[in-house]
């Protein structure tokens, strides 16, 4: 099975002062799947590690980036298709929408986030909504600004 990888899932588990650190850290590794993501969200996600984390952590996403934790994956039409959903969603912006079409084009509900602001407002191009993890898995309790997810 195929799960997207959003941003801030890879900020906390590679930053170990992050308040859901432990929980996506130990998450992730019991994952036995496919992790995909775009260019868009690696940009972000090597931008926020850095200054999140620190070189230390940069450094270990360049690391699962090289060895393949996570497949970087982009599309002739992925353009598009990313614009498509922003232009029906402005208030995500282009590195979510980017996610939500690779979920579109990989035929997948599962994004792994913690952007539950966003991401529980969308939905598929069939209109169903979108399955988030590891919140939405059994036995996870996941905090956000606003209190605990679960």
């Amino acid at each position: 099975m195929s799960l997207v990888i959003d941003t801030s899932i890879v900020v906390a588990a590679l930053n170990s002062t992050d308040r859901d650190h432990e929980l996506v850290r130990d998450w992730l590794l019991a994952q036995d799947e496919d992790l995909f993501t775009s260019p868009m969200a690696v940009a972000e996600m090597d931008h926020l590690v850095g200054t999140r984390g620190g070189i230390g952590a940069q450094r270990a996403l360049w690391g699962d980036l090289e060895s393949g934790v996570y497949t970087v994956r982009w599309w002739a039409d992925g353009v598009t298709d990313m614009l498509d959903v922003v232009r029906d969603r402005s208030d995500i912006g282009l590195t979510d929408a980017s996610l939500v079409a690779l979920a579109a084009r990989l035929r997948t509900r599962r994004i792994a986030t913690l952007d539950h602001r966003h991401f529980r407002t969308l939905q598929t191009r069939d209109g169903q909504p979108f399955v988030l993890l590891p919140a939405d898995a059994p036995n996870q309790s996941l905090t956000t600004p606003e209190g605990p997810l679960a």
